[in-house]
Protein backbone atom coordinates (compact mmCIF):
# COMPACT_ATOMS: atom_id res chain seq x y z
CA UNK A 1 0.00 0.00 0.00
CA UNK A 2 0.76 3.76 -0.43
CA UNK A 3 0.32 5.89 2.10
CA UNK A 4 0.78 9.86 2.65
CA UNK A 5 -0.85 12.65 4.01
CA UNK A 6 -0.55 15.93 2.20
CA UNK A 7 -1.67 19.27 2.32
CA UNK A 8 -4.77 20.37 1.52
CA UNK A 9 -6.98 23.43 1.27
CA UNK A 10 -8.59 22.70 4.64
CA UNK A 11 -5.65 21.21 6.33
CA UNK A 12 -4.43 17.82 5.47
CA UNK A 13 -5.56 14.79 3.74
CA UNK A 14 -4.60 11.24 4.29
CA UNK A 15 -4.18 8.95 1.06
CA UNK A 16 -3.63 5.13 0.65
CA UNK A 17 -4.06 3.29 -2.09
CA UNK A 18 -2.78 -0.80 -3.15
CA UNK A 19 0.27 -0.67 -5.20
CA UNK A 20 -0.16 -4.55 -5.40
CA UNK A 21 -2.41 -6.22 -7.38
CA UNK A 22 -3.31 -8.58 -4.28
CA UNK A 23 -4.16 -5.51 -2.50
CA UNK A 24 -7.50 -4.58 -4.79
CA UNK A 25 -10.71 -5.96 -4.11
CA UNK A 26 -12.58 -7.16 -7.15
CA UNK A 27 -15.42 -4.19 -6.46
CA UNK A 28 -12.51 -1.61 -6.73
CA UNK A 29 -12.10 -3.07 -10.13
CA UNK A 30 -15.51 -2.86 -11.11
CA UNK A 31 -15.52 0.43 -10.35
CA UNK A 32 -12.59 1.28 -12.74
CA UNK A 33 -13.80 -0.63 -15.82
CA UNK A 34 -17.77 1.27 -15.15
CA UNK A 35 -15.89 4.59 -15.00
CA UNK A 36 -16.28 6.22 -18.53
CA UNK A 37 -13.37 8.41 -19.45
CA UNK A 38 -11.43 7.96 -16.00
CA UNK A 39 -8.81 10.69 -15.12
CA UNK A 40 -5.75 10.20 -12.73
CA UNK A 41 -7.93 11.70 -10.29
CA UNK A 42 -11.09 9.34 -10.68
CA UNK A 43 -8.67 5.98 -10.21
CA UNK A 44 -6.85 7.59 -6.78
CA UNK A 45 -10.43 8.62 -5.77
CA UNK A 46 -11.98 4.42 -6.27
CA UNK A 47 -8.49 2.63 -5.10
CA UNK A 48 -8.58 5.31 -1.97
CA UNK A 49 -12.08 5.37 -1.06
CA UNK A 50 -12.12 8.76 -1.40
CA UNK A 51 -14.75 11.47 -3.13
CA UNK A 52 -12.82 13.15 -6.28
CA UNK A 53 -13.87 16.67 -4.46
CA UNK A 54 -11.54 15.69 -1.83
CA UNK A 55 -8.98 14.91 -4.08
CA UNK A 56 -9.05 18.21 -5.61
CA UNK A 57 -8.15 20.32 -2.67
CA UNK A 58 -5.12 18.99 -2.74
CA UNK A 59 -2.83 22.28 -2.80
CA UNK A 60 0.09 20.79 -4.91
CA UNK A 61 -0.83 18.91 -7.80
CA UNK A 62 2.37 16.90 -8.32
CA UNK A 63 2.35 15.33 -4.79
CA UNK A 64 -0.11 13.18 -6.21
CA UNK A 65 2.20 11.60 -9.53
CA UNK A 66 3.29 8.66 -6.78
CA UNK A 67 -0.18 7.32 -6.83
CA UNK A 68 -0.74 7.42 -10.75
CA UNK A 69 2.46 5.92 -11.06
CA UNK A 70 0.96 3.52 -8.80
CA UNK A 71 -2.43 3.28 -10.79
CA UNK A 72 -0.29 2.83 -13.97
CA UNK A 73 1.46 -0.39 -12.12
CA UNK A 74 -1.79 -1.84 -11.33
CA UNK A 75 -2.48 -1.77 -15.02
CA UNK A 76 0.37 -3.81 -15.83
CA UNK A 77 -0.10 -6.32 -13.12
CA UNK A 78 -3.90 -6.76 -14.26
CA UNK A 79 -3.05 -7.41 -18.15
CA UNK A 80 -1.03 -10.77 -16.56
CA UNK A 81 -3.55 -11.47 -14.49
CA UNK A 82 -6.10 -11.94 -17.17
CA UNK A 83 -3.15 -14.03 -18.92
CA UNK A 84 -3.02 -16.40 -16.21
CA UNK A 85 -4.65 -19.89 -16.07
CA UNK A 86 -4.34 -20.49 -12.50
CA UNK A 87 -6.73 -21.11 -10.09
CA UNK A 88 -6.64 -21.22 -6.57
CA UNK A 89 -7.38 -24.04 -4.70
CA UNK A 90 -8.92 -22.63 -1.22
CA UNK A 91 -10.28 -19.09 -0.94
CA UNK A 92 -11.73 -17.14 2.08
CA UNK A 93 -14.71 -15.08 2.56
CA UNK A 94 -16.42 -12.91 5.15
CA UNK A 95 -19.24 -13.92 5.85
CA UNK A 96 -21.80 -13.33 9.23
CA UNK A 97 -18.58 -12.19 11.14
CA UNK A 98 -16.84 -15.29 10.51
CA UNK A 99 -14.22 -16.27 7.87
CA UNK A 100 -15.07 -19.22 5.99
CA UNK A 101 -12.69 -20.88 3.79
CA UNK A 102 -14.22 -23.20 0.93
CA UNK A 103 -12.67 -24.98 -2.06
CA UNK A 104 -12.75 -24.24 -5.15
CA UNK A 105 -13.96 -26.77 -8.18
CA UNK A 106 -12.57 -26.67 -11.84
CA UNK A 107 -16.24 -26.63 -13.17
CA UNK A 108 -19.23 -24.65 -12.13
CA UNK A 109 -21.61 -27.20 -12.94
CA UNK A 110 -25.00 -27.51 -11.07
CA UNK A 111 -24.89 -27.88 -7.36
CA UNK A 112 -27.08 -26.10 -7.19
CA UNK A 113 -29.32 -26.06 -10.59
CA UNK A 114 -30.50 -23.11 -9.55
CA UNK A 115 -27.10 -21.46 -9.49
CA UNK A 116 -26.31 -22.56 -12.90
CA UNK A 117 -29.25 -21.44 -14.33
CA UNK A 118 -28.83 -17.94 -13.19
CA UNK A 119 -24.79 -17.81 -14.11
CA UNK A 120 -26.50 -19.21 -17.57
CA UNK A 121 -28.17 -16.36 -18.81
CA UNK A 122 -26.08 -13.69 -17.13
CA UNK A 123 -23.23 -15.33 -19.48
CA UNK A 124 -25.73 -15.31 -22.25
CA UNK A 125 -26.53 -11.41 -21.58
CA UNK A 126 -23.47 -10.85 -21.75
CA UNK A 127 -22.46 -12.47 -25.05
CA UNK A 128 -25.81 -11.30 -26.30
CA UNK A 129 -25.07 -7.88 -25.68
CA UNK A 130 -21.39 -8.19 -27.18
CA UNK A 131 -22.76 -9.05 -30.52
CA UNK A 132 -25.30 -6.06 -30.25
CA UNK A 133 -22.45 -3.62 -29.92
CA UNK A 134 -20.16 -5.06 -32.02
CA UNK A 135 -21.46 -7.55 -34.41
CA UNK A 136 -20.97 -11.69 -34.89
CA UNK A 137 -18.37 -11.47 -37.15
CA UNK A 138 -15.56 -13.75 -34.96
CA UNK A 139 -17.41 -12.47 -31.87
CA UNK A 140 -16.32 -15.60 -29.84
CA UNK A 141 -12.42 -14.62 -30.16
CA UNK A 142 -12.97 -11.04 -28.42
CA UNK A 143 -15.64 -11.53 -25.76
CA UNK A 144 -15.03 -10.75 -22.46
CA UNK A 145 -17.85 -11.16 -19.86
CA UNK A 146 -17.40 -7.72 -17.77
CA UNK A 147 -16.19 -7.92 -14.36
CA UNK A 148 -19.77 -7.13 -12.85
CA UNK A 149 -20.85 -10.17 -14.62
CA UNK A 150 -17.74 -12.12 -13.29
CA UNK A 151 -18.70 -10.99 -10.04
CA UNK A 152 -22.51 -12.02 -10.41
CA UNK A 153 -21.54 -15.50 -11.42
CA UNK A 154 -18.90 -15.96 -8.24
CA UNK A 155 -21.81 -15.25 -6.03
CA UNK A 156 -24.22 -17.80 -7.83
CA UNK A 157 -21.38 -20.10 -7.36
CA UNK A 158 -20.06 -19.40 -3.82
CA UNK A 159 -23.45 -18.44 -1.94
CA UNK A 160 -24.41 -21.81 -0.78
CA UNK A 161 -20.79 -23.08 -0.23
CA UNK A 162 -19.69 -20.10 1.86
CA UNK A 163 -22.97 -19.64 4.28
CA UNK A 164 -24.23 -23.04 3.96
CA UNK A 165 -27.83 -21.74 3.57
CA UNK A 166 -30.05 -23.33 1.17
CA UNK A 167 -29.99 -21.90 -2.39
CA UNK A 168 -31.89 -18.50 -2.72
CA UNK A 169 -31.55 -16.55 -5.99
CA UNK A 170 -32.43 -13.22 -4.45
CA UNK A 171 -30.21 -14.00 -1.39
CA UNK A 172 -27.42 -15.15 -4.00
CA UNK A 173 -27.73 -12.23 -5.75
CA UNK A 174 -27.22 -10.03 -3.21
CA UNK A 175 -24.11 -11.99 -2.60
CA UNK A 176 -22.05 -10.04 -4.82
CA UNK A 177 -21.61 -7.31 -1.84
CA UNK A 178 -19.76 -9.91 -0.35
CA UNK A 179 -17.59 -11.23 -3.19
CA UNK A 180 -16.49 -7.58 -4.40
CA UNK A 181 -14.70 -8.17 -0.56
CA UNK A 182 -12.44 -10.60 -2.41
CA UNK A 183 -9.22 -9.73 -3.46
CA UNK A 184 -9.01 -9.40 -7.73
CA UNK A 185 -6.36 -12.28 -7.46
CA UNK A 186 -8.55 -14.58 -6.00
CA UNK A 187 -11.66 -13.49 -7.98
CA UNK A 188 -10.77 -13.09 -11.67
CA UNK A 189 -8.85 -16.69 -11.95
CA UNK A 190 -11.57 -18.50 -10.48
CA UNK A 191 -13.90 -17.00 -13.65
CA UNK A 192 -11.14 -16.06 -16.17
CA UNK A 193 -9.26 -20.01 -16.25
CA UNK A 194 -11.93 -22.31 -14.46
CA UNK A 195 -15.90 -22.31 -13.35
CA UNK A 196 -18.62 -21.34 -16.12
CA UNK A 197 -16.40 -19.41 -18.67
CA UNK A 198 -14.75 -22.14 -19.62
CA UNK A 199 -17.38 -25.26 -18.76
CA UNK A 200 -18.24 -27.46 -22.10
CA UNK A 201 -21.78 -25.55 -22.12
CA UNK A 202 -20.28 -22.20 -22.41
CA UNK A 203 -17.65 -23.03 -24.68
CA UNK A 204 -20.61 -24.77 -26.62
CA UNK A 205 -22.00 -21.30 -26.63
CA UNK A 206 -19.93 -19.48 -27.66
CA UNK A 207 -19.45 -21.51 -31.23
CA UNK A 208 -23.28 -21.71 -31.42
CA UNK A 209 -23.58 -24.96 -30.81
CA UNK A 210 -26.75 -24.31 -29.16
CA UNK A 211 -28.24 -27.96 -29.53
CA UNK A 212 -24.62 -29.30 -28.22
CA UNK A 213 -25.17 -27.15 -25.40
CA UNK A 214 -28.13 -28.08 -24.42
CA UNK A 215 -26.97 -31.43 -24.58
CA UNK A 216 -24.84 -30.78 -21.75
CA UNK A 217 -27.79 -30.03 -19.04
CA UNK A 218 -27.91 -33.96 -19.34
CA UNK A 219 -24.80 -34.59 -18.09
CA UNK A 220 -25.59 -33.01 -14.88
CA UNK A 221 -27.71 -35.87 -13.42
CA UNK A 222 -25.82 -37.33 -10.44
CA UNK A 223 -25.95 -36.87 -6.92
CA UNK A 224 -23.38 -38.73 -4.22
CA UNK A 225 -24.87 -42.01 -2.79
CA UNK A 226 -24.83 -41.34 1.33
CA UNK A 227 -23.71 -44.70 1.44
CA UNK A 228 -21.01 -45.61 -0.82
CA UNK A 229 -20.03 -41.68 -1.43
CA UNK A 230 -19.83 -41.99 -4.69
CA UNK A 231 -21.27 -40.37 -7.98
CA UNK A 232 -24.82 -42.33 -8.97
CA UNK A 233 -27.24 -41.12 -11.40
CA UNK A 234 -30.52 -39.61 -10.17
CA UNK A 235 -33.72 -39.58 -11.62
CA UNK A 236 -35.05 -36.73 -10.63
CA UNK A 237 -32.39 -35.16 -11.81
CA UNK A 238 -32.48 -36.79 -14.76
CA UNK A 239 -36.06 -35.22 -15.28
CA UNK A 240 -35.61 -32.29 -14.42
CA UNK A 241 -32.08 -31.68 -17.07
CA UNK A 242 -34.82 -32.92 -19.53
CA UNK A 243 -37.35 -30.34 -18.84
CA UNK A 244 -34.08 -27.54 -18.59
CA UNK A 245 -33.02 -28.74 -21.98
CA UNK A 246 -36.47 -28.83 -23.45
CA UNK A 247 -36.88 -24.53 -21.82
CA UNK A 248 -33.28 -24.32 -23.28
CA UNK A 249 -33.88 -24.56 -27.08
CA UNK A 250 -37.57 -23.00 -26.98
CA UNK A 251 -35.57 -19.89 -25.83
Amino acid sequence: MIEKTLKATHGRLRICIPSQLNEVTLGQMIALQEKPDMSDLDAISILSGLPVQQLQTIVNANDLMDFADAVLGLSHQIKNLYQTDGIPKTISMETDNKTVKVKVVNNLSVEPAGAFMAARDIIADEIAEHINIYGEENWKDYFNPSLNACCKVLAYYFYCRVTGKVYDEYAAAAFTETIKKLRVTEALPNVGAGAILKSTLVKELNAGNYINAANQFLVWNKITDPKTGKKVISKTLSLRREKERALFLTE
